[in-house]
């Protein structure tokens, strides 16, 4: 299908609608979104970068066909990870939708109830939805869904590499099909999503349980010019380097050990002055951190605050006024944020973005680097870094900065060979089974053992559990009183089971703690995961707060506004798995003579060093280096999940070892052999027959879920070893 072919199959007034804003064409991903939309009954993903017109592409046929034969019911339903993509995604469409005199109707906890109301009367159009409203919508209103969704065409999935490597894309995917067998309808479903890197994972997800295949377009977005570049600041250490002499050898400074700290706060003042700027690090406190900084030395130079902090501790009245600032084209407004503001809401085009430190992933860069270069501006990311120089190191691997040499191979890997971690499935999310079984008996009521387990195991999303494997989680939720059976010998749900279901917090299935708000009067700034008592400083929304007084009852702490840079800290920690793709991709670097132009000289002269000791080392050579008496390093060069195979592989063979930090590429192993003799045991064990279940995992080995406390420790380390260690993955790495 061509442009003028696609263009005349739109409805007249979509037709109209371009031409009034001048279009020139419709883009390649929308022609080819008209013919699969048009001329299968395929469902569609629609993969592409950030502003490449991917709402368009599929709003226009899907309304085309709404226009040509109209709904009875919810005609589209559009799924979002955030409230705020849903106020915001469709404000651009909001006219194209108001001639289609197409209903839009918004359902979420913080929408208005009368158009919820009104919908249930009269079903039509268009309804903007989360997944725990629409967990609500069919565990409560199971009645209201069957005419809600009687004639439901298409669904609509945002930002579904998102949905991917979340939780939450499961508990999506089981209320789709839910929905799908309580209404008999089988709508298509068409999945938004920026640049994956397996499209076939992404068809496989979007069209679980749905029995259609799924067409995935490639479009040729052509090359695009990108701008990088990476700065390194260095903290000195050892206190001979904290001295600053002049030429005459008299001190004139004495530094303090955070000086790199200090130089990369004023070179940030400096390179985002009078520039609109995300500012993206990988954690809450650092964001504080560093805008606080640059707050204090704008209001040391005189120049305006145009500093903002976005994460989800801050309030989501502080962090919409600051989507809207960034929006506004006379406001250079610098904005501090995390995870956040990677996902697809509008906030205008971007003079750059900063990232500082190391991304967690390829996939991770490549959203950041997205948020920037729209509306025909060329991308432009700038990384900076900041190290400890360890002049006297431990041993011989000390000196090597792993994350730097990150930085460089996930550049790498997405502007050369265009790769992108693939979403690897889960298989046994036993905690989303329990929370399933919850919420279906809810919306169900009693019923007897086997259509209960013919209901949930028939699901997509679970067909890899065994009968067996349910029926001990059923066993162990009677037991606990999560469940009860009846005298009819149906099931129904227990008394701690009602306390799970009847909690506001039973929709969500990710893991959140316990928060306190923090309010200066009755503005809310946010929320803390600790009691700072009445007196203490601490940071959050990029100020520094005082404790005048704590509620431990309410959860709330009141404080006031107070002058200097404070800190705070939130226990979650960040997960984060390196593939062995981009591990791989740094050993290349260590043995590749290439220059690569957006470093610094600085980091140019720093990574020179790094090979060297690095070559020097053994370690792009050998499996086994020592590092010291009795202490070796063992690189087979492979990703997180296949390096604690091996990990706990040699502790099963008696081998003292430890990964050094969370995103390590090494084993740091105890011996008191030789490393011909380690590298001996090593190849024996690849080639030996290991029994995963019978590896020494410890007792909390579990991959992290809300529900956790509900599981059978048997299963959840199944999961584990199911969902999370890869043997076969080890062995081709290591051939």
């Amino acid at each position: 299908m061509n442009n003028k072919d696609a263009f005349e199959r739109l409805a007249p007034y979509i037709q109209d609608f371009i031409y009034l804003n001048q279009w020139e064409e419709l883009r390649g991903i929308q022609v080819a979104a008209c013919e699969v939309i048009f001329d299968t009954d395929d469902n569609l993903l629609l993969s592409s970068g950030t502003a490449s017109g991917k709402t368009e592409a599929a709003f226009l046929p899907v309304l085309t066909e709404l226009y040509q034969k109209p709904s009875s019911s919810v005609g589209v339903l559009y799924i979002s990870p955030l409230k705020a993509l849903i106020n915001d995604q469709f404000k651009r469409l909001e006219q194209l939708l108001l001639d289609a005199h197409f209903p839009v109707t918004k359902w979420h906890g913080d929408a208005s109830q009368t158009k919820k109301d009104e919908l249930i009367k009269h079903p039509a159009g268009l309804l903007q939805i989360t997944p725990e409203s629409l967990e609500s919508l069919l565990t409560n209103k199971r009645g209201a869904c069957l005419s809600l969704f009687s004639d439901l065409r298409f669904i609509i999935i945002d930002e579904v590499h998102h949905f991917m490597r979340d939780v939450r894309g499961i508990q999506l995917l089981c209320l789709l099909e839910r929905l799908q067998n309580l209404t008999g309808v089988n709508p298509r479903r068409i999945g938004l999503s920026a640049t994956l890197g397996d499209v076939s994972l992404a068809q496989d997800w979007l069209s679980t349980g749905s029995d259609r295949r799924c067409a995935a377009p490639i479009i040729d977005e052509g090359k695009k010019r990108i701008r990088l570049y990476i700065e390194r600041f260095a903290n000195l250490i050892e206190e001979r380097d904290l001295v600053e002499r002049d030429t005459s050898g008299n001190v004139v400074k004495v530094s303090t050990g955070d000086s790199g700290y200090t130089e990369l706060y004023d070179y940030l003042f400096r390179m985002t002055l009078d520039k609109k700027t995300i500012i993206f690090t990988n954690s809450r406190e650092e964001t504080e951190m560093v805008m606080a900084n640059l707050r204090e030395i704008a209001l040391r130079n005189k120049a305006p605050d145009v500093y903002r902090v976005h994460h989800g501790n801050v309030s989501a009245l502080i962090r919409e006024a600051t989507e809207d600032e960034m929006k506004s084209a006379d406001e250079k407004i610098v904005t501090g944020a995390t995870v956040t503001l990677e996902l697809g809401i509008d906030i205008g085009s971007l003079d750059q973005a900063v990232q500082i430190g190391a991304p967690l992933t390829v996939s991770s860069f490549a959203q950041r680097l997205g948020r920037c270069g729209r509306r025909g501006q060329v991308p432009q990311l700038l990384f900076t870094f900041v190290e400890d120089l360890v002049i006297n190191a431990a041993d011989t691997l000390g000196p090597i900065n792993w994350e730097f040499l990150r930085i460089i191979a996930i550049i790498e890997l997405y502007t050369k060979d265009h790769w992108l971690e693939p979403i690897p499935p889960r298989r046994h999310a036993y905690n989303l089974l329990y929370h399933q079984t919850l919420s279906h008996l809810k919306s169900a009521g009693e019923l007897s053992a086997p259509a209960l387990a013919s209901a949930l195991l028939s699901l997509g999303c679970f067909k890899d559990i065994p009968q067996e494997d349910y029926r001990q989680l059923l066993g162990s939720m009677i037991e606990n009183d999560q469940l009860e059976r009846t005298e009819r010998d149906g099931i129904i749900i227990g008394r701690q089971g009602e306390k799970q279901v009847n909690s506001h917090k039973f929709l969500t299935v990710f893991m959140t703690p316990e928060y306190l708000l923090v309010k200066d009067e009755n503005k809310t700034i946010g929320t803390v995961d600790k009691v700072y008592p009445v007196g203490t400083r601490f940071a959050l929304a990029g100020l520094t707060w005082e404790t005048i007084e704590v509620n431990v009852k309410s959860k709330v702490i009141f404080v006031k506004k107070v002058p200097g840079i404070s800190v705070v800290d939130w226990d979650m920690d960040f997960e984060v798995e390196l593939h062995t793709v981009l591990v791989q991709k740094i050993r290349s670097i260590l043995e590749s003579d290439e220059a690569y132009p957006y470093l610094s000289e600085r980091c140019h002269e720093r990574l020179g060093e790094i090979k060297y000791i690095a070559c020097n080392s053994g370690i792009l050579e050998n499996l086994v280096t020592p590092l010291a008496e009795k202490r070796f390093a063992v690189f087979p060069w492979v990703g997180t999940r296949q390096l604690m195979t091996l990990h706990y592989a040699l502790l099963q063979r008696g081998i003292k070892n430890k990964l050094p930090w969370i995103t390590s590429i090494y084993l740091e192993v105890q011996y008191n052999g030789t490393a011909e003799e380690l590298e001996a045991i090593m190849r024996d064990l690849l080639h030996s027959e290991i029994d995963l279940n019978s590896l020494p995992l410890p007792n909390n080995a579990q991959v992290m879920g809300k529900y956790n406390e509900f599981i059978p420790p048997s299963l959840l380390r199944k999961q584990f070893v199911e969902d999370y260690l890869d043997l076969e993955g080890l062995r081709e790495a290591l051939g």
